[in-house]
């Protein structure tokens, strides 16, 4: 296969690593944990937001493959902003609105002037997608909805949110406004919050289970690119460490254990992007759901791995500072392990790959 990616996708790759080295060093990205409308609005100006949208409504029609390098930079800089909440509520509003609702919500997406989030994580659901007690009850031309979703990402700050819920007929997908919620931020830095719906007044939309299914996956394949984009700021950071640090009057990067270990790293690395890679082609191209789901179940197992094997060694072989605050590789280590277990951890992706 080849990996390189064509020349729009490798310069807009490149385009955003420049401005994330300039504008969004490690420093400054301590003082936007709670997000910043700046950022927010370079990466509307750079056609970020309007990249995985329809041309219909401002967008440029890309899939998983095309956001592969956005989530690498993302992945490398560490950046915090709600930017694959936001995707994934769009794209189920792509896939589920009506007309009216496309149209009213869309394109103030792709220009930067709204941000969405998908609420579904529930008490004791585990990774289990069905598991949904939050319920909908119709009540004239709206619906209600009560319940109380989990540790919704970028629900702080989102200006509608996406909100799985059950019916007599099944899970369904609603839309509401923002939802008053106590933000908080996560191991990783990420702002989240729990949402508690009270009676909240919804617009239905026309999906249900096998859109949100669909929905997880393309996440799913983006956070593989994600983590390969931190697995390889840890790699070169780690190694520049070693070529540095001395002990005994030289390099510890001239012992040979160490040589191995490193070399061990970028092996999980390059293995982890090829199969970053296979995940998002299949999320693109496959016409098979069951083929698409394994094949994204299989990245994971692997992805899940590589970062814990990545974020470990990178901290251990830069010692004790490795575990300091002040030092990037730390947070590295955080979204990693966050990262590794986002969406499903190695062991409920190996069930969901044997069972496929």
């Amino acid at each position: 296969m080849n990996f390189d990616y064509n020349e729009e996708q490798q310069l807009l790759a490149d385009s955003l690593r420049r401005y994330l080295q300039a504008q969004y060093s490690f420093e400054q990205r301590k003082k936007v944990l709670d997000g910043s409308p700046e950022v927010w609005a370079k990466f509307a100006e750079m056609g970020l937001l309007a990249l995985p949208l329809s041309p219909d409504y401002g967008g440029f029609g890309g899939g998983a493959v095309d956001l592969m390098g956005v989530m690498e930079a993302f992945g490398e800089a560490l950046v915090v902003e709600p930017y694959l909440a936001t995707v994934m509520a769009s794209r189920l509003v792509a896939r589920a609105g009506s007309a009216a609702q496309k149209s009213a919500l869309l394109p103030q997406v792709a220009e930067g002037r709204l941000k969405m989030a998908f609420a579904h994580a529930e008490a004791g659901a585990r990774y289990d997608l069905a598991k949904v007690k939050c319920s909908a009850k119709k009540s004239g031309d709206q619906w209600l909805i009560e319940g109380e979703k989990k540790a919704v990402q970028g629900a702080p700050v989102a200006d509608k949110l996406v909100v799985s819920a059950r019916t007599p007929q099944g899970i369904a997908l609603f839309l509401t406004d923002a939802v008053k919620a106590t933000p908080r931020h996560g191991l990783d830095g990420f702002l989240e919050a729990d949402v508690v719906f009270s009676g909240v007044k919804a617009e239905a939309l026309s999906g249900g289970l096998p859109e949100v299914e669909e929905a997880v996956d393309f996440a799913t394949a983006l956070i593989c690119a994600e983590a390969v984009g931190a697995m390889k700021f840890s790699c070169d950071t780690t190694l520049e460490y070693l070529k540095t640090r001395k002990q005994f009057g030289v390099p510890i990067g001239t012992f040979q254990a160490l040589q191995h270990r490193i070399v061990d790293l970028y092996i999980a690395c390059e293995q982890a992007k090829s199969m970053s890679c296979l995940a998002c082609s299949r999320m693109d191209f496959s016409e098979n759901a069951r083929d698409r789901a394994r094949a994204i179940s299989a990245a994971k197992i692997r992805i899940a791995d590589a970062a814990r094997q990545v974020s470990q060694e990178a901290v251990q072989l830069h010692g004790g500072m490795g575990m300091s605050e002040e030092l990037k590789v730390s947070h590295a280590f955080r979204r990693l392990t966050v990262l590794a277990r986002q969406f499903g951890d190695a062991d409920h992706h190996l069930a969901r790959f044997a069972s496929l």
